[in-house]
Parts: C-alpha cells; structure tokens; sequence
C-alpha cells in the first residue's frame, strides 16, 4: 500500500470513529469525546471489580459501610429524581450499584468504576470524619462515574495511541529509536504532560462540581466538602507534585473552586430527597 492510500485509509477510519460520537457531560453540558461503548467498560469494570473483592481485605467495620451503602443509595435516588424532574435521560440507568470497604489504612482513596462498582478505603477515614465529608468523596467519585470519565478517557487513549503509532511512521520511526535509546517512553510522557494530565484535571474539577451537586440534592452539608480537602491537604503537606504535573489540581485551586461553587449549588440544587 502506497503512502497517499495509507493516508486515506487512516483518515476515513479515524472520522468513522470520531464523528458519530461527540456527546455532552451531564449537568455542565461540557463536549464530550467517546468512541468506546460504554456497555463494554461496565461489564469489564464489574469483572475487575469481582476479582477486586477476592484479592483484597474487606473492612470488618460494619457501622462504617452500611453508611456507605446509605449515602450510596441517598444518591441513587436523588440522581434518578433529578433527572426526572428535568425530564433528561438518567446517564445511571444501567448502573449495577455496589459497594464495598476495604481495609487498607495507608490507602487514602476512593473508586466508583464504570456502572456503579465504588469502593472505599479505611485509609480515607481520617480525612472525611463524619457523614458530610464521606459524602462529598462518594459525591466526586460518583459524579465520574455518572460523567462516563472512563468512557471518555479510554476513548482519548484510543486517539492518542492512533497519533502515536502515525507520528512515527511520519519521522521514519524516529520516535521509537529514542524511546529505544533513552528507554523512555518518550511520546507517552509528552503527551500525558501537555495533552493527558489537562484533559483529567477538567474531569477531576467538573466531579468535585457534580459531587457537589449530587451531595446537595442528597441533603448533607456540602459546606465540609471544603473541610474535607482542607484536611486532605494538610495530611499530603509536601507531598503533592506541581500541578502541571498532576492528574488532580492542586489543593489550593480545588479549594478555590469549592467555595466558587458553594453558593450557586446550595440555591440552585437544594435537596430533593
């Protein structure tokens, strides 16, 4: 196959891909890329998460995660309300909710997988210190989930490896000497800085947004959300790397954002269960 036909090829498969997936994030309405069905990350989520259960330690406090399971559920049904009230299609309808706890002190954090499947850790316990600050960590890690991130961020893989392998093949296979030579995987790390680390952290700020939300409408206080994080920073003091850097935004701007935020949600998104 010649280069102009390779060429052609390449760019009619990558418009089959893209063009008929252009969708918008619940809620903040932001522009969404997914190629990925999202019926096959929740039944390889639900799989992971099976083997999850086996593999770890499950907390034997049982207070603890049947409050886990309330809050879960609180948000459950105030997310079904809200978006039936607006009359908008619930983005959880095929979720298979579950909830587990895990034992694992020096792990401080929290999952919801594709379809439902969350997962909390006694780690994060001593951030959250009551119902309102394990709330607002269920409410962010929800709101990935009902944001379909995962969806969209193995979409934009997909995308980024496709621009990997055809910018290579454009430098003669230059890219893959360096990586050969340095034993670096040099691409990768470019573009996880300048292309994949951006693209999370608006993920990372639109859940701590739609965590908010959800917290909000379930009726708990989203005014420990900022505590929360207050004491998070203060238990990763020096810990945290710049953010140009990081999946996450730094401390201090997620701290702004929160009480940017806090006002209009507690008018606009009162409790509604």
């Amino acid at each position: 196959m010649d280069r102009r036909k390779f060429l052609s090829y390449v760019g009619c498969s990558c418009c089959g891909l893209i063009l008929p997936s252009c969708t918008t994030a619940p809620i903040t309405n932001r522009s969404q890329l997914k190629i990925i069905p999202e019926s096959k990350l929740n039944a390889q989520a639900a799989q992971i998460y099976e083997k999850i259960k086996e593999k770890e330690k499950m907390s034997n406090d049982k207070e603890t995660l049947l409050s886990i399971k309330n809050i879960g559920k609180k948000m459950e049904n105030s997310i079904d309300e809200y978006f039936s009230k607006k009359e908008i299609e619930n983005p959880t309808n095929n979720f298979q909710w579950e909830y587990i706890l895990i034992e694992n002190k020096k792990v401080r954090n929290a999952w919801c997988m594709p379809g439902g499947k969350i997962a909390v850790y006694t780690g994060i316990l001593d951030a959250t210190k009551n119902t309102n600050g394990l709330a607002a960590v269920m409410g962010h890690e929800i709101a990935h989930a009902v944001a379909k991130h995962s969806v969209e961020r193995a979409s934009r893989g997909v995308l980024l490896n496709t621009g990997t392998q055809l910018i290579d093949i454009f430098s003669g296979g230059k890219l893959s000497q360096v990586n050969r030579v340095t034993g670096m995987n040099t691409v990768g790390l470019l573009s996880q800085i300048g292309i994949m680390n951006p693209f999370t952290r608006t993920q990372e700020s639109e859940a701590d947004y739609l965590g908010m939300i959800f917290s909000s409408l379930s009726g708990y206080d989203i005014r420990e959300t900022v505590k929360l994080w207050e004491r998070m920073k203060e238990l990763n003091k020096g810990k945290e790397p710049p953010e140009f850097m990081s999946t996450h935004p730094s401390s201090d701007n997620r701290i702004k954002n929160l009480n940017n935020w806090m006002n209009e949600i507690i008018l606009n998104y009162p409790p509604i269960v």
